[in-house]
C-alpha cells in the first residue's frame, strides 16, 4: 500500500511539473552592425530574434550615446526602430531585450555604431523649397520628392489640371495628385518626363534627374547584382524595402519588409495615367522617373511597391505623371 502511494504521489509530481518553457534566444544581427561607422543619422535599427518554443516575443530598446544606455521603448512587436534624425559624428550605444509569453527574458549585447560626418544636409530649388539630402554609397540624393514648379532660369512649369490637355503633352508639366496642392508638402508634384527633358533644368542647381545607370548604381549599392540591376521588372531581394519610409503612416500594409536602410524615404505619391489622365495608386506605388530614353515615347524608370521588397525597371510613356528624385552633379 505504501509502494503504491508512492508511486501516485510521485506520478502527479511529475505531471503537474509541465513542459520546460525554454527563454528567448539572444537579439542578433544589428543593423547597423556593431562597430560600423559612417552611418546615416537617418538610420531605423533593425534585428532578429526567435524563439525556441515559437512563443510570441516582445522587446525593450535601449538606446543613446552613453556606454550603458537608457530604455526607449518597450513592449513592442517590432524588431526595428527608428530613433528620428541623429547627431552627425556621433557613437551611439544600443542593446534588445527580448520577452516571451512565460516571463522569460534574455539580454542581448549591447551594439554601437557611429554616424557620418556628412550624412545629411540640405538644397533649395529656384522656388525656395528645402530639401534633406541623403549619401548612400558614394552619390548624394534627394531625400524629398521634387516640389519646384519653375525651371532654373526661372521660367514656369505649366501646372495642367485638366485630363483630357495632360494626355499626349509633349513639353514639360506638373500636377498635384486629384489636383489637390494639400499632398505636396508630402509626397511632391507629379511630372511628365518632358519636364526632366528640359534644357532649362528642373533640378536645383549642382544637381540632376538621375540616369538609368545611377539608378543601378544605388541598386548595386543596396545589393543587387549587376545582371539583377541591368533585368527589367522587379528585380533583387529587399533593395525596395531598404529605400522605402518605414511603418504604415504613408504605405499601405503590409508596406514588405521596409527598413529605409539607406534613407532614401521612398514615398506611395502614386502616379497620373498617360492613356486617361486620372490619378492612381496613392499610398501603394512610388514612381520615380529617370532622364534616360529607351525609344521614342518611352522612359526608364522605377517602382516601389507597398507589397514588393524589390525595385522594379521599366520603360513607361513619357506622359506619365510621376515623382523626380534627383541626384548631386
Amino acid at each position: 500500500m505504501l509502494i503504491m502511494v508512492s508511486l501516485i504521489f510521485f506520478s502527479c509530481s511529475k505531471d503537474s511539473t509541465g513542459p520546460k518553457n525554454d527563454k528567448p534566444d539572444e537579439p542578433s544581427t544589428p543593423s547597423p552592425a556593431d562597430n560600423s561607422i559612417d552611418i546615416s543619422i537617418n538610420q531605423t535599427l533593425n534585428w532578429s530574434c526567435s524563439d525556441p518554443d515559437d512563443d510570441s516575443l516582445t522587446y525593450d530598446v535601449y538606446f543613446g550615446e552613453s556606454t550603458d544606455p537608457p530604455i526607449v521603448n518597450d513592449g513592442q512587436s517590432s524588431t526595428s526602430y527608428d530613433p528620428g534624425t541623429l547627431n552627425e559624428t556621433t557613437t551611439y550605444f544600443w542593446k534588445i531585450v527580448a520577452h516571451d509569453d512565460h516571463s522569460n527574458s534574455t539580454i542581448g549585447d549591447i551594439w554601437e555604431f557611429t554616424t557620418t560626418s556628412g550624412g545629411t544636409s540640405t538644397v533649395t530649388d529656384i522656388d525656395g523649397n528645402i530639401y534633406q539630402i541623403i549619401k548612400i554609397g558614394d552619390q548624394w540624393w534627394l531625400a524629398e520628392n521634387l516640389r519646384v514648379t519653375h525651371y532654373r532660369n526661372g521660367d514656369p512649369i505649366p501646372e495642367v489640371t485638366d485630363n483630357s490637355a495632360w494626355v499626349g503633352l509633349t513639353t514639360g508639366a506638373y500636377c498635384n495628385y486629384d489636383n489637390d496642392d494639400g499632398y505636396v508638402s508630402t509626397y511632391g508634384h507629379l511630372y511628365n518626363w518632358y519636364a526632366v527633358d528640359d534644357s532649362r533644368g528642373i533640378a536645383p542647381d549642382g544637381w540632376h534627374v538621375p540616369t538609368d545607370d545611377e539608378w543601378k548604381e544605388l541598386e548595386m549599392y543596396l545589393g543587387m547584382t549587376q545582371a539583377q540591376a541591368d533585368d527589367i521588372g522587379w528585380r533583387g531581394t529587399d533593395e525596395g524595402g531598404k529605400l522605402k519610409e518605414t511603418g504604415y503612416e504613408h504605405w499601405n500594409s503590409p508596406n514588405t519588409v521596409a527598413t529605409n536602410e539607406s534613407g532614401f524615404t521612398a514615398l506611395p505619391g502614386g502616379c497620373r495615367y498617360y492613356c486617361l489622365g486620372d490619378f492612381c495608386l496613392m499610398d501603394t506605388y512610388a514612381y520615380f522617373w529617370s532622364s534616360s530614353e529607351y525609344y521614342g515615347s518611352y522612359a526608364w524608370c522605377r517602382f516601389l511597391s507597398y507589397h514588393y521588397s524589390f525595385v522594379s525597371r521599366n520603360s513607361q510613356s513619357k506622359y506619365e505623371g510621376f515623382s523626380f528624385r534627383c541626384v548631386k552633379d
